[in-house]
């Protein structure tokens, strides 16, 4: 049995956080956010599902950004737009481009109002049903009126070890 002292527990680094949580696989979603009729879209991986009932998902954005200043206004609504393994250069359009972030991709509204990237794996539009603060981040519970999967035979961006990975699913290669 391994023995720990209990100071290393007590003493974790936001780096030694961030460097365990490298090694759990997340899918990649492109948040997109509007409010009054100012858009805004980021790069996130820190999503989930809640519930089916009422159809409940979150995202966790970190307060520093402009998402979450759009998303603290009364009339936010979101989008969940998660990307096929082949929109990396979209993923990084989103997380690093400061200016036109929406000038790549195919975007649409839906039921809400925020931006559908028509062309993704599958989206999911929001409004903002609860918000919780949580250290440097809000945890945002997102009420999913309206949804739809654009490409079910396409297979998901995934971030791990801080890079893009591909799945691999040797039922489906047929590549012999």
């Amino acid at each position: 049995m391994l023995q720990f002292q209990e100071d290393i527990f007590s003493r974790i680094s936001p780096e030694q956080f961030r460097d365990a949580l490298r090694h759990f696989p997340a899918g990649v979603t492109v948040v997109t956010i509007k409010s009054g009729e100012e858009v805004h879209g980021m790069t996130v991986s820190a999503f989930a599902s809640v519930s089916p009932t009422p159809p409940l998902i979150l995202v966790v954005i970190d307060h520093r950004g402009r998402g979450h200043e759009l998303l603290e206004r009364s009339n936010a609504v979101f989008a969940v737009n998660f990307l096929r393994e082949d929109q990396q250069a979209l993923s990084n359009q989103f997380a690093w481009q400061k200016e036109d972030r929406f000038g790549v991709g195919e975007w649409e509204t839906a039921v809400t109002g925020a931006p559908i990237l028509t062309n993704a794996l599958a989206w999911l539009d929001c409004t903002v049903y609860s918000r919780h603060t949580a250290g440097t981040h809000t945890i945002y519970i997102g009420e999913v009126k309206a949804s739809h999967v654009a490409a079910p035979d396409q297979k998901p961006l995934v971030y791990w070890n801080r890079d893009y990975r591909k799945i691999c699913d040797p039922e489906m290669d047929h590549s012999d």
